[in-house]
């Protein structure tokens, strides 16, 4: 119920926004928009904002999402591409290390992480692995080993707040393989340690099958169809990978899904 001004519905706002129910906000914005005339709308445009803002319903209410809230404050993309050949050289070494911090109020992108990285045991790149990668050899030659890498992208996780023990955060990946194979075999391979923010993680393929009730077979391009997505960039590029492993998680949270670990304790 409004007056002429549309100060009861603002007073509304005002007074019950703590208990208003997150999923009818936009409704409520576009109710407040239709009742208030333009000069009004203006000046109390921003008192709503702020008083929304102070109960946690972010910046400004264009940037207020309808969907439920995640059980982590980040969520860690990430998406390995290795050396590789047919038939499968051994060991694969990672030769793109790229990561995405995504807000798990917002599901936007606010960091990343993306390194190229030299591989020792194998360093020539074969054809195949060009070809599916799309990585030269000009990109990988003189780039910091794996070692170097794992400590640069420690200093990035201190640099973002990710460390501290409040804030929860976890990796996304598409599959099992990134966390459960690729890393931890190679860290095994050259004695190196596997720091423990590695050791969970959420397999996309899972969530989006929990989700959609059906399995991607075809992984990232199964779920882009699935979701009527434009597949971002081209397949089997990391950091191009990463993308849509973050447009795809988006999507999912607007319908409402709450994304959970996937992977078993260390």
């Amino acid at each position: 119920v409004s007056d002429a001004s549309g100060c009861s519905m603002i007073a509304l706002l005002h007074t019950g926004a703590a208990k208003f129910p997150q999923s009818l906000l936009p409704r409520a914005r576009q109710a407040v928009c239709s009742l208030l005339p333009t000069g009004v709308l203006k000046g109390y445009g921003s008192i709503v904002n702020r008083k929304l803002a102070s109960h946690g319903f972010g910046a400004s209410m264009a940037a207020m999402s309808s969907f439920p809230p995640q059980r982590y404050h980040y969520f860690l993309v990430l998406d390995f591409e290795a050396t590789c050949d047919k038939p499968q050289i051994h060991p694969q070494e990672i030769i793109e290390f790229p990561i995405l911090k995504l807000n798990g109020r917002t599901m936007e992108i606010e960091s990343t992480f993306h390194m190229y990285v030299q591989p020792v045991v194998h360093p020539q790149l074969t054809p195949f692995c060009t070809e599916l990668t799309g990585i030269i050899q000009g990109m990988v030659d003189g780039q910091p080993s794996l070692q170097q890498v794992l400590e640069r992208v420690d200093e990035w996780m201190a640099k973002e707040g990710l460390l501290d023990p409040s804030v929860k955060s976890i990796f996304v990946t598409c599959g099992d393989w990134d966390l459960k194979v690729m890393l931890p075999g190679q860290c095994q391979y050259l004695g190196l340690p596997v720091a423990d923010y590695f050791k969970q993680w959420i397999n996309l393929k899972k969530a989006y099958s929990f989700a959609m009730g059906s399995w991607p077979k075809n992984g990232l391009l199964d779920m882009n169809k699935g979701l009527n997505l434009q597949h971002i960039g081209r397949p089997h590029s990391g950091i191009d990978d990463c993308k849509n492993i973050a447009n795809i998680m988006k999507t999912l949270a607007h319908r409402g899904f709450i994304f959970k670990q996937t992977s078993k304790p260390f």
